[in-house]
């Protein structure tokens, strides 16, 4: 009644058995598809020797290096801070407790007006104050990198990590040990969990960020993004990455962080896959960074996580190392269609028939999803357990998620200047960048 063509849009029958082991076997065969192209590309960049186009590939390295010992891996930690007294110490506190220590402890004190810096140098470590600088986050490591690079050695190793971030006591020894039994490795990135508390909002970023552990696990470490919340890199890494901005990477020649990019955690991860760079996330390095307080804190953060992604994309376009991106973001835009059309087609009905009628195909599907909700979020304890189960708020979720999906699309395509923001955390005065 409501379109005219009711049966276009809706079928009361369950799908014919052939119906469903055809779309069973075109699932399988995408994603079996994807799977084997990836991996054709990974073997082969790993197999790689075109110094010109991927310096870094690991056949590259081992030859490079064959025969020589450069030393005992060492950390230097560099701590990009704005206006964070109010997480800044807990953080340094996690660092001086390492089953290894750093070599170094460096906060970049990007024009702080609170007791930041105070606090640092009360607790002992180098402050590294940064001038003039208009480029947040990647400009103030920009300059701190120019001052600390040239004085590394070869496995004398630089970890980027956020101020509101705690490492767990084994974080810089399990890179370190990975770094040591593989010279190629060039990045070790974190397995980050979120922090306890503030309610609904705060479970729902846990279990986020469960499910992603959960896929990294599977694919036993290999790096989706090398997450700014805690990540180590060789001094080569980062010496290649300089020197090949504005040849075959985006960016200003010289600068290791692309200044132009929102997220420049993913932007590194690319233009190091880009160059051929072996990566891995174990999961013996995990970490604790906070979660968003609000609902309006969230949509700033995730916003510019998807814009950044989107523009990170736009900047490198259709390579073989970006293909798995360009599917991602393919994924999520299915995604949002599919959920979007799950939703309106149960209103759709709810409005169109006067008695609800169970079907038991559509009930088994549901169960299902209900089951892969609850298992995927099994390491988050019985309260994840308990969300995961409830479905309909976690859909909700999902939501909220595919609406700043299509607001960071509008905006990309509209040219609306992204912003960034901060979030006084309630409690403190840590502040959260959005």
């Amino acid at each position: 009644m409501l379109f005219g063509i009711w049966r276009v849009f809706y079928d009361t029958e369950m799908p014919a058995p052939r119906v469903m082991l055809a779309a069973v076997g075109v699932a399988l065969l995408l994603a079996a598809g994807v799977a084997g192209l990836e991996r054709r590309l990974l073997t082969r960049a790993r197999r790689s020797e075109d110094g010109n186009r991927m310096p870094l590939a690991p056949k590259l390295v081992m030859a490079q290096t064959r025969g020589e010992y450069a030393g005992p891996v060492t950390i230097t930690v560099l701590i990009p801070a704005h206006n964070e007294e109010g997480c800044i110490s807990e953080t340094l506190a996690s660092l001086r407790s390492q089953s290894l220590p750093p070599a170094r402890i460096v906060v970049v004190a990007d024009n702080c007006t609170d007791a930041t810096v105070r606090l640092a140098r009360e607790a002992g470590v180098d402050v590294f104050e940064t001038v003039r600088n208009t480029h947040k986050k990647a400009g103030g490591l920009n300059q701190a990198l120019h001052e600390v690079l040239p004085g590394l050695g070869d496995n004398d190793c630089v970890m980027v990590m956020d101020a509101d971030t705690t490492l767990d006591a084994g974080f810089l020894e399990g890179a370190a040990r990975r770094l040591t039994d593989d010279r190629a490795l060039m990045a070790v990135g974190g397995l980050f969990y979120g922090e306890d508390g503030l309610g609904l909002i705060g479970q729902f970023q846990r279990n986020e960020y469960t499910r992603y552990q959960r896929d990294l696990r599977r694919r036993r470490g290999r790096v989706f993004v090398l997450t700014g919340t805690a990540s180590v890199f060789r001094p080569r890494a980062l010496r290649t990455v300089a020197e090949e901005r504005g040849k075959i990477l985006p960016g200003s020649p010289g600068d290791v962080y692309d200044t132009v990019a929102l997220t420049e955690d993913n932007e590194l991860t690319i233009a190091l896959k880009t160059l051929g760079a072996l990566m891995v996330s174990p999961r013996e390095c995990t970490v604790v960074t906070e979660v968003m307080p609000s609902w309006s804190a969230l949509w700033a953060q995730r916003l510019r996580w998807q814009r950044g992604a989107l523009e990170n994309l736009g900047a490198y376009g259709m390579r073989p190392q970006t293909f798995r991106y360009w599917m991602q973001q393919l994924g999520i835009g299915y995604g949002v269609i599919a959920l979007g059309a799950y939703l309106v087609l149960i209103i759709v009905m709810v409005l169109a028939t006067s008695t609800w009628v169970w079907f038991p195909f559509w009930v088994g599907i549901g169960m299902v999803f209900i089951v892969e909700r609850i298992v995927t979020v099994w390491r988050g304890g019985w309260r994840a357990r308990l969300l995961g189960l409830s479905l309909f708020p976690e859909l909700f979720y999902a939501m909220f998620l595919n609406v700043v999906y299509l607001k960071g699309i509008v905006d990309l395509s509209l040219d609306r200047t992204a912003t960034w923001k901060h979030i006084v955390q309630p409690g403190s005065g840590a502040r959260v960048e959005g």
